[in-house]
């Protein structure tokens, strides 16, 4: 029996690590915790820059492409390019989560790549409660 490889968007990774039961709708909150939860599970993944299985219940997701597609084309492009990784990169998915971790977050990559992201001050929340490197490149 093949195994299921599930489709994430690269700039998602980032919105998995900081995610906390926030977001446009109980619809769409209940949905991401479902994906975080079976990822948690360490699936294999395509990592791509296109609409996934968590945009599956976004409001902004309409007629089935992204209506920010300009914006978070180049967030994903960000993560592909700082991952190191192509767009149809398969692995599994705490691999992806690693590379996002290291390579973005710990590294204060996040706050170039989308902090004008609508969910950035949650972001910027979690990164002080968890001491990343973007803090306290802050502090010095």
């Amino acid at each position: 029996m093949e195994e299921r490889v599930y489709r994430i968007r690269a700039h998602h990774g980032m919105c998995l690590a900081f995610f906390e039961g926030k977001g446009y709708s109980s619809e769409f909150t209940e949905h991401m915790a479902q994906v975080q939860k079976l990822l948690e599970k360490n699936p294999a993944v395509c990592i791509t820059a296109e609409v996934d299985m968590i945009c599956s219940h976004c409001p902004n997701r309409q007629g089935g492409i992204c209506t920010a597609a300009g914006k978070v084309l180049e967030y994903d492009r960000q993560v592909l390019l700082r991952c190191g990784i192509h767009e149809g990169t398969i692995m599994p998915f705490l691999a992806f989560d690693g590379l996002v971790r290291d390579r973005i977050l710990l590294t204060g990559g996040r706050e170039e790549i989308c902090g004008d992201c609508q969910w950035t001050e949650l972001c910027r929340r979690k990164d002080r409660e968890q001491g990343t490197c973007e803090d306290k490149s802050r502090e010095e």
